[in-house]
């Protein structure tokens, strides 16, 4: 009997599984990087304030407008680096001047985000005192603002970020035709006589 060879050679059934990733290893994968991203949101909040008692205290004793204004570009160099480099480190690109410059932009509308939270609740809705004022540019504004931020570094910013790696698809070995093993049948080669007589018949 004539012996088929398998369709698809060298690929065992067993090694042609996927490496699809599973939802328990993304959420993992995200909860890291929201995780790395409130640490360098935490480092740049303590820079900030740092930088801005630091120069009140000694340059700029009598400009706080001034010490604020480099308190926030510090913090925000310091915010950018950490991104870039530890929780978006797989989204950053070689255009190091337009990502500075974007990322910059999208911290200036979370301030403006944060700044709109406190002038609705001051002056549109009338609350007017100290508590509400910190809850709504500290508290509401803040998390609005963060929220943005984070948004806005994983899909402009850092484009290109995923929290896991892509999926790599396994590609398809190329099909073959099943191959007959052995030697034709004697019965099945054709009688070479046979074509001859059907050309001369013997009279």
């Amino acid at each position: 009997m004539p012996e088929l060879e398998s369709p698809v050679r060298g690929v065992r059934p067993d090694r042609t599984a996927s490496t699809t990733e599973t939802p328990a290893r993304r959420l993992i994968a995200r909860s890291r990087e929201l995780a790395t991203f409130g640490a360098v949101g935490g480092i740049a909040f303590v820079v900030d304030v740092g930088v801005y008692n630091l120069l009140r205290s000694t340059l700029l004793d009598d400009k706080p407008i001034g010490a604020k204004v480099v308190s926030v570009i510090v913090a925000t160099a310091v915010a950018w680096l950490g991104n870039r480099y530890l929780t978006f480190r797989r989204g950053r690109g070689r255009a190091v001047v337009r990502e500075a410059v974007t990322f910059g932009l999208v911290n200036v509308g979370g301030l403006l985000i944060a700044s709109a939270c406190l002038f609705v609740s001051h002056y549109l809705l009338g609350f007017t005192s100290q508590l509400a004022d910190n809850v709504a540019a500290n508290g509401v504004g803040l998390v609005l603002g963060t929220v943005f931020r984070y948004l806005a570094y994983r899909h402009l910013v850092f484009r290109g970020s995923p929290a896991v790696a892509p999926t790599q698809a396994v590609p398809d070995a190329a099909p073959t035709l099943p191959t007959v093993t052995g030697s034709t049948p004697v019965d099945a080669r054709p009688d070479p006589t046979a074509r001859q007589t059907h050309l001369h018949p013997t009279p």
